[in-house]
């Protein structure tokens, strides 16, 4: 099952690698942008159905002057990256929505995500919450070492003061976890 979870792991790995590059596309084609570009190109390099793929998207910045590609205005090619990144968006929250255990992205708790956008060590959070959970394991345990001491007490008692019910008050002892008194 391991090689399983790696392959969906990389998978996800690589789906935020394109997202993080689609990004950084349509920040590079946002900030040479230019609303003049198209409007006195001709209408041969412009066609509507011109294809545009992710893979030419990085060709297309690099030949161009001014923030468009390939004489093609800038508004079509901030388009198609916007494009691009809507699906890589779309590839990542479909992997990351699947409904199989298996498949599942791990869980990371939000308070740890808040704690790691304030520029705080995430192994200070877990050092912290390591100790939050022992002094609750502790305050837990004497309470259940107060409980046990407060049954075993108060069935000697009622031993005591009604004898009758003595059969009663050893089961439910012995049903609690506690080993029943005997009278003499």
């Amino acid at each position: 099952m391991a090689p399983m979870e790696r392959a969906d792991l990389d998978t996800v790995e690589l789906q935020i690698k394109e997202t993080i590059q689609s990004l950084y596309q349509v920040l590079v084609q946002a900030s040479a942008y230019d609303t003049n570009n198209g409007t006195g190109a001709s209408s041969n390099n412009n066609t509507p159905n011109s294809s545009f793929s992710p893979q030419s998207s990085s060709s297309a910045t690099a030949g161009g002057v001014g923030g468009a590609g390939a004489g093609r205005p800038s508004r079509e090619v901030l388009a198609a990256e916007l494009r691009t990144l809507q699906a890589s968006l779309q590839a990542v929250h479909a992997t990351s929505s699947t409904p199989t255990p298996e498949q599942a992205l791990p869980h990371i708790p939000p308070e740890l995500v808040q704690y790691v956008e304030k520029g705080r060590n995430p192994d200070i959070y877990t050092r912290e919450f390591v100790e939050l959970v022992r002094r609750q394991n502790q305050t837990m345990r004497g309470k259940q070492a107060a409980f046990t001491s407060f049954r075993d007490v108060l069935a000697g008692e009622m031993d005591k003061a009604m004898p009758e019910l003595r059969e009663d008050t050893a089961r439910v002892v012995a049903a609690t976890g506690g080993t029943p008194h005997r009278a003499v």
